[in-house]
């Protein structure tokens, strides 16, 4: 068919601005570029991505296969989530966390909790407010926060206050006392640097934006990853007054094995929850059926479930580190969650750097914490997502660098 001739007059279509405000995603773009090495044969083993090669528990899969197989099942479900889901989240709040939902107003299932950043966002944010960002931190609350019009403020963690936020900088920030901030996102424990959770940054947290008008949320998916046994996970949901400033989201994505599947949750009171599923309930359908009673199932595993899956990350972990030694990179090894973060040496010159070099003559992808922000440019992230021989392997490679 021949082309039809372009008009001198015809005009071009062109995208929103908004679009301007935000570029690819990293691990899009990178990824990409080692699926291509490896099309060449290279054999590139990927230390970058946080996506769990472990499948959840045979008893989810069951659930899943089971209740897909009826035809009933396959119908359109509520905006909610079937009331199995929600007590489930509930349930699993109070037994592992110590905070009571009310499962009917409380909990909002989401579709992932990157789409529940969005979420949160939109219903909360004006154009030409500011949001709270986490440097470093995950860049998706920096995208989302732009593609909403908003004004990011990046507040900066720093190795020596512990990767814990400057309370008082935030205080002094002009758009806090000028009432023009809507949103802070915490994320504890803490990806990318692998900072446990406390009951004090919570606290000054709540405080914080309680007196200010602030909604603090804490994205909170990796509290059981290398936890201790003997230490509970932590919650911002169980600070006095946190339901009158403070939300949650939870994921099973790394808890469960399940990053795939996009189930998360949030957490908060009634009516900011009300708020949310204004919007949700304009961008999605609901989940579907199969897959909402299978995480009704994960939710309910035993403890045992949670010991064997930190044992295989533990024992991962000590290949981690041994590969950040062999780069001459320090690291905290109090770290928790599905990463090793390392400093780099300093004849290094950047972290982008460092890791291309990796990846074009060691043929081992990590990722550089410039990614994560400024405050990221002297650091690398290992993860953990890998069987212990590929993790060797790349030890093999990066040792005869």
């Amino acid at each position: 068919m021949p082309k039809t001739k372009i008009s001198n007059t015809e005009k071009h279509i062109i995208p929103a601005e908004r679009i301007g405000n935000v570029k690819e995603y990293y691990f899009s773009r990178k990824l990409r570029e080692v699926a291509e090495m490896n099309a060449r044969g290279l054999d590139v083993i990927s230390l970058g991505i946080g996506g769990p090669d472990l499948p959840p528990d045979d008893i989810v899969i069951e659930t899943l296969c089971e209740s897909a197989r009826k035809p009933e099942n396959h119908s359109y479900q509520s905006y909610t989530g079937i009331p199995a889901l929600r007590e489930a989240f509930a349930g699993w709040y109070d037994r592992y966390y110590g905070v009571k939902l009310d499962p009917t107003k409380e909990i909002l299932p989401l579709i992932g909790s990157k789409e529940g950043i969005m979420h949160i966002t939109m219903a909360f944010v004006n154009p030409g407010d500011a949001v709270l960002v986490p440097n470093p931190g995950y860049p998706t609350y920096t995208s989302v926060s732009r593609l909403a019009g908003a004004e990011t403020i990046h507040y900066e963690l720093a190795p020596e206050r512990g990767w814990m936020p400057d309370w008082e900088a935030l205080e002094n920030l002009e758009a806090v006392k000028e009432g023009r901030v809507k949103i802070m996102w915490l994320n504890y424990p803490h990806m990318p640097t692998g900072t446990p959770a406390t009951k004090e940054v919570f606290e000054r947290a709540v405080e914080f934006g309680r007196r200010n008008g602030i909604l603090i949320v804490n994205d909170n998916p990796y509290s059981f990853i290398l936890k201790p046994e003997d230490v509970k996970p932590l919650s911002i949901l169980t600070i006095e007054g946190a339901f009158s400033t403070a939300m949650e989201m939870n994921s099973l994505s790394k808890s469960h094995n399940m990053a795939g599947w996009r189930v998360a949750m949030l957490a908060g009171n009634a009516e900011f929850i009300s708020w949310v599923l204004r919007v949700k309930s304009n961008i999605d359908s609901g989940q579907f059926k199969p897959v909402m009673l299978a995480v009704a199932a994960a939710l309910n595993l035993e403890d045992e479930w949670y010991t064997r899956l930190n044992q295989v990350y533990a024992s991962r972990r000590k290949v981690a580190e041994e590969v950040m030694t062999a780069l001459g990179c320090s690291y905290d090894p109090t770290q928790r969650g599905l990463f090793l973060w390392g400093r780099i040496p300093e004849n290094e010159l950047s972290a982008e750097a460092m890791a291309d070099r990796i990846l074009y003559d060691r043929r081992v992808f990590i990722t550089p914490g410039s990614i994560f922000g400024s405050k990221g440019d002297r650091y690398i992230r290992i993860s953990l997502c890998s069987p212990e021989e590929k993790l060797r392997e790349a030890l093999r490679r990066v040792s005869e660098a």
